[in-house]
């Protein structure tokens, strides 16, 4: 395997060009800018953004945030949220907010959301693929005549087809308004809906409240059954019927699942070295309790 060295200080320089990829993006037309052209650009373009951030998600009928658009997602005409208009030094009136694809001979007038079956782009009812069909608006097939614009019946995570939803342009007020978190500004482009590491899961995944919501607290402090996962019934406290168990010796599942736990002080070696010496334990214990000797018969009088 080929090892990558850096000279003195080229860590810092490689954090450098990412921060000035992350703020510039392709507004530098493939050419960095100078030193002088990069402080001039951050002048201009940085508080407009801080200012005019607009919020990108695509949201179900019930008013879920099931995916949030980062710089990174894909629009129906296949080109990035990046590679669309998404600094405005006045924010638009209208509503809703049309996002232009800037890749040259795009069709796509807006951005539109499309979601993916795994890797693999979502079917119409005409039974040809999104990327088949055209990006201007009404989006009809390109393969069929008989389509009158994309229509998917794939059913989302959140249980609502995908046709049910909505790819909604926001500002931060207008989020502010809903309860939905916005994060905090960032001068970096194309950032979209994205406000922290939980925005990158699914709708349903994410406890805040541009998904499913943190869980109550009658859910919280209900007790542990027999339905939940196996993890929480390792930790739950043990009862008295279950510490009777214990005393009769019929809870070595429950012991076994709590040692192969890790404990909040223990690094790897440490949580790998006792599991070692237990297994030791364990194997030396059997052993012997094969050894021990078959109880004697009564001798005859």
């Amino acid at each position: 395997m080929e090892r990558l060295t850096l000279p003195p200080g080229g860590a810092a320089a490689v954090d450098e060009y990412l921060e000035y990829r992350r703020i510039v993006g392709d507004d530098d037309g493939g050419k960095l800018f100078t030193p002088e052209e990069y402080e001039e650009y951050k002048r201009k373009v940085v508080p407009m953004r801080l200012q005019n951030r607009l919020f990108v998600s695509w949201r179900s009928p019930t008013g879920m945030d099931c995916k949030l658009v980062g710089p990174e997602t894909l629009c129906f005409c296949t080109h990035r949220y990046k590679q669309h208009k998404t600094d405005f030094e006045v924010l638009p009136q209208q509503r809703p907010i049309d996002l232009p694809c800037r890749v040259s001979g795009c069709l796509c007038r807006a951005y539109h959301y499309v979601p993916l079956n795994g890797t693999q782009p979502i079917r119409c009812r005409c039974k040809h693929l999104a990327d088949q069909h055209s990006a201007a608006p009404g989006f009809t097939c390109n393969t069929c005549s008989k389509c009158s614009g994309f229509h998917s019946c794939y059913t989302c995570a959140c249980g609502q087809p995908a046709y049910a939803h909505d790819t909604v342009v926001e500002t931060k007020q207008e989020r502010l308004a809903q309860g939905k978190p916005v994060g905090r500004d960032v001068p970096y482009a194309a950032v979209g809906g994205l406000t922290g590491f939980s925005s990158l899961a699914e709708g349903y995944m994410r406890l805040d409240d541009s998904g499913i919501g943190a869980p109550s607290v009658e859910v919280l402090d209900a007790p542990v059954t027999a339905m939940d996962h196996p993890f929480l019934k390792a930790l739950r406290e043990p009862s008295s019927s279950s510490a009777r168990t214990l005393a009769d010796g019929n809870a070595v599942g429950t012991s076994s699942q709590m040692s192969s736990l890790r404990r909040p002080e223990e690094d790897d070696m440490a949580f790998f070295e006792r599991r070692y010496q237990e297994r030791i334990k364990m194997e030396k214990a059997s052993k012997q309790k094969g050894k021990a000797p078959l109880p004697s018969a009564t001798k005859p009088s």
